[in-house]
């Protein structure tokens, strides 16, 4: 059976707020393994927002345990999460965080200046453009791409730097229903063929079903996985 590339024990996180203690997460627990499509569902305030955070290495818990592809992240510091953010996982948000005077070719080069790669950097990303439809759009702004087009620049800039898992927040919440299947078989497509590991945070219950797995958060823990 694949390893995980998440794995998470016991993960609590407390807000304080003044004298008071907010219990985003009580104690959850969780994997995901190397090849899955798990959407992560749940309403508001059961801690997904939270949750996802962590997983993603923008937040640390408050106690637990959270391992990454092999690597213990929870008690990491701020610039040591940020370097295993940008190796390691590719965000793709609701609303395509796109740089707006940039190429596309810009955006999905700007994980890998990050990482500090200079030699191949634009073959890689017009590689990256090519995979996921948009070879013939590279020198195109934001403006000058659709919807459903923008989010597909922002699919190839989380597939740029090979990372261990693709972390989709609400990926088809800004476009249409039929621009939005189109993203999603895009996404599943990429794990079907190169074995990419997708994360989806969704509240949509037509894209939670086209996971292999779906966990609910309730509570600040997880209340069942299907």
């Amino acid at each position: 059976m694949n390893e995980p590339v998440i794995f998470a024990s016991e993960l609590k996180k407390i807000y304080k707020m003044g004298d008071m203690e907010v219990q985003a997460l009580r104690g959850l627990s969780m994997e995901v393994r190397r090849g899955e499509v798990v959407a992560i569902v749940g309403p508001s305030g059961s801690g997904k927002s939270t949750l996802m955070n962590i997983l993603g290495c923008l937040d640390r818990p408050s106690s637990g345990q959270y391992t990454l592809d092999g690597v213990e992240v929870s008690g990491m510091e701020d610039d040591q999460l940020a370097q295993v953010r940008n190796h390691k996982i590719g965000f793709v948000f609701q609303s395509f965080n796109l740089l707006s005077r940039s190429t596309a070719l810009a955006n999905v080069e700007l994980p890998l200046r990050y990482s500090g790669v200079a030699e191949g950097r634009k073959e890689r990303a017009s590689a990256a453009l090519e995979a996921v439809g948009l070879g013939n759009r590279i020198l195109h702004k934001p403006y000058e791409l659709s919807g459903g087009q923008q989010q597909r620049v922002a699919i190839a800039r989380a597939l740029v730097n090979e990372p261990a898992m693709i972390m989709a927040d609400e990926p088809t919440g800004n476009l249409d229903s039929k621009v939005g299947q189109e993203i999603m078989d895009l996404l599943l497509n990429l794990n079907r063929e190169r074995g990419t590991t997708l994360v989806i945070v969704t509240h949509d219950p037509r894209v939670a079903a086209q996971a292999g797995r779906t966990i609910r958060v309730m509570d600040g823990r997880v209340e069942e996985t299907l």
